[in-house]
């Protein structure tokens, strides 16, 4: 008997420019509200976050500058590329986001986009943004760690 290895857990995107440009304080799982042209289109892995982020409108989190791809086969109904799409966290998670939005100077950005049982998911991140010392920092650790890699390697 064949048992399934895969638990439905499915990533479709990542926003690798996140982490570099953002200190991530906290992490969180939000739904995402679709039009069926566009889980299509997720699907077959036509989606962008990386210029994303969500903002408040009308007590609501919205993602914003998400590009999915128009769906080739939905001929009418197709969606926009760019349309805002509702995220769907509870009441007590969408006041605390808001709070720490205007409050701290925090921003959210989606870093990752994945399929979770069926679901679409977002993962979402509450960061502060990197100032260019920050960056450079960020920069040099990468490449003294891979530096350190490959001499390690040699000297085995």
């Amino acid at each position: 008997m064949n048992k399934k290895t895969n638990n439905g857990f499915k990533i479709i995107c990542l926003n690798r420019k996140a982490s570099f440009n953002y200190f991530f304080e906290d992490l969180l799982e939000a739904g995402i509200v679709l039009k069926g042209s566009e889980i299509k289109s997720i699907r077959g892995g036509k989606v962008n976050i990386a210029d994303s982020y969500a903002v408040e409108k009308n007590g609501e989190l919205v993602l914003i500058n998400s590009h999915i791809a128009s769906y080739k086969q939905a001929s009418y109904s197709n969606h926009k590329p760019l349309d805002d799409r509702k995220l769907l966290l509870n009441k007590k998670e969408i006041n605390k986001l808001i709070g720490k939005i205007q409050r701290e100077g925090l921003t959210i950005i989606p870093t990752k986009m994945y399929f979770k049982k069926g679901k679409a998911k977002v993962e979402l991140a509450v960061a502060r943004g990197k100032k260019q010392y920050d960056k450079r920092i960020t920069k040099k650790n990468r490449d003294w760690s891979r530096e350190k890699a490959r001499y390690v390697r040699r000297s085995s």
